[in-house]
């Protein structure tokens, strides 16, 4: 079954993006965390970061470039935060993995 990520790649469902090449896709958050809050997430399916093989070591690496040039890109020099949930105690509610970029605002340790 195809996860709501999966359709936004395949263009089945709209998604205000801001960047695409071959492996990734880059998004804003539906519902924004920060006043910069956008999504980097591989074409690539692969459910958890629990998940991930010694195979995806480039295309993880390439997750976290485009995720800082994006977040410089998007406003947020001064700083950002970068979240990846994994499973449902960590809090991931769309079984693919993807990393979210958050900027624009002073972020608070522990995150909660």
């Amino acid at each position: 079954m195809a996860t709501l990520f999966t359709k936004i790649i395949n263009r089945e469902i709209p998604a205000k993006i801001i960047y695409e090449d071959d492996d990734v896709i880059a998004f804003h958050d539906i519902a924004p965390q920060a006043p910069v809050h956008f999504l980097v997430v591989p074409k690539k399916e692969i459910a958890t970061l629990a998940d991930v093989t010694e195979a995806d070591k480039p295309l993880l690496g390439h997750i976290v470039f485009m995720a800082q040039k994006l977040a410089k890109e998007q406003g947020c020099e001064e700083g950002f935060r970068v979240v990846m949930n994994t499973n449902e105690q960590g809090g991931q509610t769309v079984y693919h993995i993807h990393l979210h970029v958050l900027g624009q605002r002073n972020m608070h340790w522990p995150p909660g």
